[in-house]
Formats: C-alpha cells, sequence, structure tokens
C-alpha cells in the first residue's frame, strides 16, 4: 500500500495544473477567470489547504519508504563487500600459511637428509668438516675465524689483510671470496648467544638451510601471485623437491656461494613480479620495490656471479621497455634499483673493479643513454616502429660495448680478456693449448647439459607441461608485441573472457626469463641451478592459470562448452591430477631416501687431516688441488699455495703449477715451480694420478700433457710422449733424483704426502 500511494502522489507536483486545464469546470481562460474566482473563492481556498497537506503527507511517506529501501541496499552492499574481503582474507592466510609450511617442511627435509647422508650427529667435528665437498669447506673456515677472533671488529679487519690463506700473498678474504654470508652468520651467532645452546657448525649449516627453506617459499609465491591460486605453489615445491638433483647444490657443498645467493635471486624475482603487475594497490607497488631493493644489493654481495645473473634479467625488462609493454615510469624505478645496488656493492665490495666492467652496468648506461636519445621511438606506424626499434637495439649496444671498453683501459681488469678467450673456444671459433681453458671447459658446469638431464624432467611430467605453458604465453606474447607496435594501447585490467595470457607484464617478463636462462643452459650444464627452479614455477604457474586455458580456447573458437567455465574446470583438475599423480610415484622415494641412506665415510682423508693437524707445522705451505687444498685449510688452517676459486685468473694460473705434479716433468723443474710459491709439502692424489675416462681429454694429466707439448694426436687419439716419466709414478719408485729433492713423510692408499727437502741432498 505504500508503494502505491507514492507512485500516486508522484505526479501531483507536476501534472497537477495539466489535470485541472482538461476538466471543463476548471477552464481559467480570460472570459470566465473573473466569475471562477468570486463564485469559487471558498472553496478553492479550503480545498487547496487540503490538497497541500495530502501532499505533504505522502510526501513524507515517500521520503520514508526511501529510506528504508536505500538502507536496505545499503546494508547488502556492504554485506556483499565484507563477505568479499573476508573470502579474500581467508585465501590470502590459507596461501600464506601453505607457503610457510611449504618452506619449513622442506627445511626440515634437507636436515634430515643432510644428517643421515654423512652421519652428521655421530661424527668429531674433523669428520664433520669434511663432509663439506668440492672445496667448499674454505668458506666455512672463515666463519670459524670469526668466531675465533677476540672480537668481531677484529676479525673482520683480519679478513681484509689476510697473509695466512695463499702463501707469499696478502689479499683481501672479502673482496676475493665474498665472505659476507659468513661475516653476517658469525655476527648474529654472537649477538644472540647462540653458543650457549648450539654448535657453530649446526648454527651455520640451520642458517643455510633456512635460506633453502626461504628459497622454495619465494618460489610458492611467485607462482601464487601470477596464478591466483596457491595450488601453484604447491605445485611448484614438488616439482622442486623432486627435482632437487638439477635444481640445487646443498645437499653437498653447503657452504657454496650458490646456496647463499640463489634464495635471494628467487626473492628478488617474486618482488620483481609483483612490482610488474597492473593490478596491485600503490602500497604493494612499494612493498615489492623496497624488497627488489634490498634483493638486488645482497644478491649482488654473496657471489660473484651475480652481475652477470642480473645482466641476463636487464636484457629481459631491455625488451620490454623496448616493445613498450611496461610503463616507462616502472622502468626508471628499475634502474634505478640496479643503479644503486651496484654503486652500493661496488662500495661494500672495496671498490672491486669487476662490478665496473661488469655488462650489467654497460647495459643499464646504454639504455639510459639511449632512452634520452629516442625519446620519440615509441609513436608512429609499424614500419617506423619497427625500424626505430632496430636503431634503439644498435644504439644501447654499442653505447654499451663502448662503455666496457673504456673502463677497462682505465681500470684494468685481467677476467675481461680471458672470457672472450674462453668464449671463443667454446664456441669454436679458436683452439688453444692453454691449460686454464681447457680445464674450465672441461668442468662439468661449462659443458652441456647431458640426455638424462631433460629425461629427469620428462619423467617428473615437468618438462612437457613447461613446454606447452612456453609455448602459449610465448605465442599470446607475440600477439601482444605486434598490438603495441601497432599502436593498440596496453590493457591495464584483462579480464578472464579476453583470453590475453600474454597481455601481462610479469608474464611476459616470465617467457623471456625463461628463454634467455633456457639457452644459456643448453649451452652451459651450471646455469641448470636457475633455469631448473624457474621452470618449475613457471610450469606450476601455466598449468593452474584459467587465464591459459582461456587463451587456448579463445584461439580454438570453443562454441560447444562456455570456455570460462572450462578453463576454471580445468585450471583446477589439470594441477589435482598432477599432484596426486606425483604423490603416488615420488612419495615412498622421497622417503626411501631419508631411510637407505649408505653411510658417507671417507676414512683416508681424515687420516690425512689428522696428520697434518699434529705432525705438520703451523706454519707449513701445502700444494695440491684447489679442492683438497680447500679441505686442508678447512682443517688445519695451514697456508696453501691455490684456493678452489675459478673465477680469479690468478689463483688459476697456481692451480696450474700445482697441477705440474701430474705432468711428465723432471724432478728439478717440478721442485723449481713448488719452491717458488714457498710450498712446504705436497700432496699427490691417486684419484687424479691414476684417473681412467672414457673422455681422455679431460684428464688432469691429459691437459697438462696438451699445455706442455708433450701430446699428439693420431686417429682422434692422444698419445703423450717425453723423456721425462710422469711425476707422480716417478716419485713414488723412491730412486734419485726424486729423492733428492723430495721426501716422503705420510702416505695411504689415496694421498702421498711429499716433504720439499729445503736443502738438496745428492744421493745416487
Amino acid at each position: 500500500m505504500t508503494e502505491l500511494r507514492c507512485r500516486k502522489t508522484e505526479p501531483l507536483e507536476g501534472d497537477k495544473n495539466e489535470e485541472r486545464q482538461n476538466e471543463p469546470g476548471l477552464q481559467t481562460g480570460p472570459d470566465n477567470y473573473e466569475s471562477l474566482k468570486t463564485e469559487d473563492g471558498g472553496a478553492d481556498d479550503r480545498s487547496q489547504q487540503k490538497n497541500e497537506g495530502e501532499v505533504k503527507e505522502d510526501e513524507s511517506r515517500h521520503k520514508k519508504h526511501r529510506s528504508n529501501t536505500g538502507g536496505a541496499s545499503v546494508q547488502r552492499s556492504k554485506g556483499f563487500s565484507t563477505s568479499g574481503f573476508f573470502q579474500r582474507l581467508v585465501r590470502i592466510f590459507f596461501g600464506c600459511l601453505a607457503a610457510v609450511a611449504c618452506g619449513m617442511l622442506y627445511a626440515v627435509y634437507l636436515s634430515t637428509y643432510h644428517d643421515r647422508k654423512f652421519w652428521f650427529s655421530t661424527r668429531q667435528e674433523l669428520e664433520r668438516e669434511i663432509t663439506f665437498q668440492a672445496g667448499s669447506g674454505l668458506y666455512y673456515y672463515y666463519y670459524k675465524h670469526m668466531l675465533a677472533a677476540p672480537s668481531f671488529e677484529r676479525g673482520l679487519y683480519e679478513l681484509t689483510i689476510d697473509n695466512k690463506t695463499v702463501s707469499g700473498q696478502m689479499i683481501n678474504a672479502v673482496e676475493r671470496l665474498f665472505l659476507y654470508p659468513e661475516i653476517i652468520t658469525s655476527f648474529i651467532y654472537r649477538v644472540t648467544g647462540s653458543q650457549d645452546f648450539v654448535e657453530p657448525i649446526y648454527f651455520y649449516i640451520g642458517t643455510v638451510f633456512g635460506l633453502q627453506a626461504i628459497y622454495v617459499t619465494a618460489l610458492f609465491v611467485c607462482s601464487w601471485v601470477m596464478s591466483g591460486t596457491w595450488v601453484a605453489g604447491m605445485l611448484t615445491v614438488a616439482w622442486f623437491v623432486i627435482n632437487r638433483p638439477d635444481t640445487t647444490k646443498v645437499e653437498h657443498a653447503i657452504p657454496l656461494r650458490d646456496n647463499w645467493a640463489l634464495p635471494y635471486f628467487s626473492c628478488q624475482v617474486a618482488a620483481l613480479t609483483g612490482f610488474l603487475s597492473n593490478n596491485i594497490s600503490s602500497a604493494t607497488e612499494m612493498f615489492c620495490y623496497l624488497a627488489m631493493s634490498a634483493t638486488t644489493l645482497t644478491f649482488l654481495l654473496v657471489w660473484e656471479h651475480s652481475h652477470y645473473v642480473l645482466f641476463v634479467q636487464g636484457l629481459c625488462l631491455f625488451l620490454l621497455d623496448s616493445f613498450d609493454l611496461v610503463p616507462s615510469r616502472k622502468m626508471a624505478d628499475i634502474h634505478k634499483v640496479y643503479l644503486t645496488s651496484l654503486f652500493l656493492a661496488y662500495l661494500f665490495q672495496f671498490q672491486n673493479p669487476t662490478l665496473l666492467s661488469s655488462p650489467m652496468l654497460s647495459l643499464l648506461i646504454g639504455s639510459v643513454l639511449a632512452r634520452f636519445f629516442q625519446q620519440k621511438m615509441k609513436i608512429g606506424p609499424l614500419v617506423a616502429r619497427v625500424m626505430k626499434l632496430f636503431l634503439h637495439f644498435h644504439l644501447v649496444f654499442t653505447t654499451g660495448i663502448t662503455f666496457s671498453y673504456l673502463v677497462k683501459k682505465l681500470v684494468p681488469v685481467s677476467e675481461g680478456d680471458f672470457i672472450l678467450k674462453f668464449l671463443e673456444v667454446k664456441f669454436g671459433l679458436n683452439t688453444t693449448t692453454d691449460f686454464v681453458t681447457n680445464f674450465l671447459l672441461c668442468q662439468e658446469s661449462f659443458q652441456r647439459p647431458g640426455q638424462d638431464f631433460f629425461l629427469r624432467l620428462t619423467q617428473a611430467s615437468v618438462l612437457p607441461f613447461y613446454l606447452l605453458v612456453l609455448t602459449v604465453c610465448m605465442l599470446s606474447t607475440l600477439q601482444t608485441i605486434y598490438r603495441r607496435l601497432s599502436g593498440q594501447p596496453m590493457k591495464s585490467n584483462n579480464r578472464l573472457e579476453d583470453g590475453q595470457i600474454g597481455g601481462q607484464p610479469e608474464v611476459i617478463y616470465h617467457v623471456f626469463h625463461t628463454l634467455f636462462f633456457g639457452g644459456l643452459t643448453l649451452l652451459f650444464d651450471g646455469t641448470k641451478f636457475l633455469w631448473t627452479p624457474h621452470v618449475c614455477m613457471f610450469t606450476a604457474f601455466g598449468v593452474c592459470s584459467p587465464e591459459l586455458w582461456m587463451t587456448v580456447f579463445k584461439w580454438l573458437k570453443l562454441k560447444s562448452i562456455h570456455p570460462v567455465v572450462l578453463s576454471l574446470i580445468l585450471s583446477t583438475a589439470v594441477p589435482t591430477i598432477i599432484g596426486l599423480s606425483l604423490w603416488r610415484e615420488y612419495y615412498p622415494r622421497v622417503l626411501a631416501e631419508l631411510s637407505d641412506l649408505p653411510e658417507y665415510y671417507d676414512t683416508d682423508t681424515v687420516e690425512l687431516m689428522s696428520w697434518i693437524k699434529s705432525q705438520a707445522p703451523v706454519a707449513a705451505v701445502f700444494a695440491g688441488s684447489p679442492h683438497m687444498l680447500g679441505t686442508v685449510k678447512l682443517c688445519s688452517g695451514s697456508a696453501v699455495t691455490s684456493l678452489p676459486l675459478y673465477s680469479d685468473i690468478g689463483l688459476l694460473r697456481r692451480s696450474e703449477d700445482n697441477y705440474q705434479v701430474y705432468a711428465m716433468r723432471s724432478a728439478e723443474e717440478v721442485y723449481k715451480i713448488l719452491t717458488s710459491q714457498k710450498t712446504n709439502y705436497v700432496i699427490i692424489e691417486g684419484s687424479i694420478c691414476n684417473e681412467l675416462s672414457l673422455n681422455k681429454g679431460c684428464r688432469i694429466k691429459d691437459l697438462l700433457d696438451i699445455s706442455n707439448g708433450h701430446a699428439f694426436y693420431d686417429k682422434g687419439d692422444i698419445y703423450s710422449f717425453s723423456k721425462h716419466g710422469r711425476f707422480c709414478h716417478e716419485i713414488k719408485m723412491n730412486y734419485s733424483p726424486y729423492t733428492n729433492y723430495f721426501t716422503r713423510v705420510f702416505w695411504n692408499r689415496s694421498y702421498h704426502v711429499y716433504k720439499v727437502n729445503s736443502v738438496i741432498s745428492f744421493q745416487y
């Protein structure tokens, strides 16, 4: 009844006079206006007062009704918004909970696996330190040194003027070895008073395992942000753990710089992904910017190869900017992050000249200058923009190469020319007999990956789905690039119905990212530890993203079933099926890895290190292979002639001199080489001297023979010839002239240690 009254009284204000004019007795023309006024004056006044009262009453009822209905609608909208906010909050809470749980479980798994593999908790301190393989124990030595110093400041000062590590040299160990992880960890151990309840070695490896937890959590979050569902994060972690031999080195060499650096790089990529996204608030964008700044600087400080990795990332962002796929404001902010991080890293690394000549800085300088001179590059028709684009590429790389050349002339960097020669030999543009170049080329990290690597990825179902996701995203990205070059604007908010997964800047970046690092992995096996984790994340994002399936259905022009509904179903069903199959096949294997572990115990190495600690003088200098010298330095603290650091050309040359004990050289020649490095003891390893390998060209003794001119080829086979026998074999015969220069002081099945005589005794 209230609604009816309201509708009846609504026309009173506007149509009241019109109704009266249409009535016969209410004509108000000039002929009868006076008679109407005199006859009906009193009645008209009474009826007017009555009508005004009714109108006011109806208007009050109408206002009351509108207030009631309006309040109800506002309450409904508030209820819907509150419900939506609560649902989002619940999803975020459970997603964060799942991310943290995955990281913590992975850290616990690594700790359990490490303890059972090496029987770590039952070993003595010396035996525990020997488990740090591949020469990585050298880094742990400096952690022990920082804890043994009288104060933190004194320990740090001694590292910057270290003359007890490399014989005859004073080095800045912080700059040379990137020791900030050990410095910060030792500082935290001191400040928190952890020495009261945890041993130093457990605190150290626990920190590394904690970083690995952050690593997988960052991959989880990155996949979650891109796909919109934390199921993608769960699938990412599952694939990461299953493909562990190809995603991390932490199981056998905990202190390696990679294990400290890659978690920060993963966090940086996750922050960059959020920063590039269009659908974020200003507060979230600022948080991503700050996180990206902090992780970029930390990444540069903890790994000597970090600026090369950021150079590849910079190329991906350079393409995004060139194709006008990301706002110029964001690219300017990213350039600020890179430049600021490089400058601060240069200062913290004691003016390390390598950072000044890094390709990353050259690319940044070229990009900034090219953007200044080509301010109208991103306007015009398609053909004109393509021509401007090629000119832009030429200008950027020409400027970058010129800048790098000038820096190397002003600040000599020994590694620059060597890297070029190395790449020439790697790609078959040149040949060389240089030992260091061939030695690096024979390292597994610099060789092409084997077929077993791709077979493992295929068996874990990663590679097939990765190729599907990459193909769809790459084709959609090419469509977006063509639209941008044709002048079409970039959509800020992509709907699911649009079917354009390649229209999102963060997705385009990850397409470039996986293509660049994938190409490097096909050339260098060591790059797989950067590429494979990203493959796990990128693939999980794709199969869990409704936008990817919607893009496929839009291309297929699916009409029989609603594509939006089908894409939502597949984005849930496909990862569920994959997850169940992985659980069924690999979960028992993971448990078996923890239960059926063979005992790892290197008796010969433990015996050798025990002898060095108890019998060798404190000031003795040892020579040997780089990996062995890293273990010697860790367990005894003695000075060594070289270090297991393959990014330092000077140390590699010293390692070449140490390896001459496995060459066809005379006793006098080897003696002169060792005494030039002030060597007191030389360690000869049977595994190198008697090395048997199908790839004969990569054995240490073969590389030495090629470098020394003692090798020749016949029908593809390598033959060695010299007037002297192989030193490591001849010295074991204990006859002159070898006994004149060297005296055997220790031996077991694997090692022979000889003292370099300070006074030559001629015995015949």
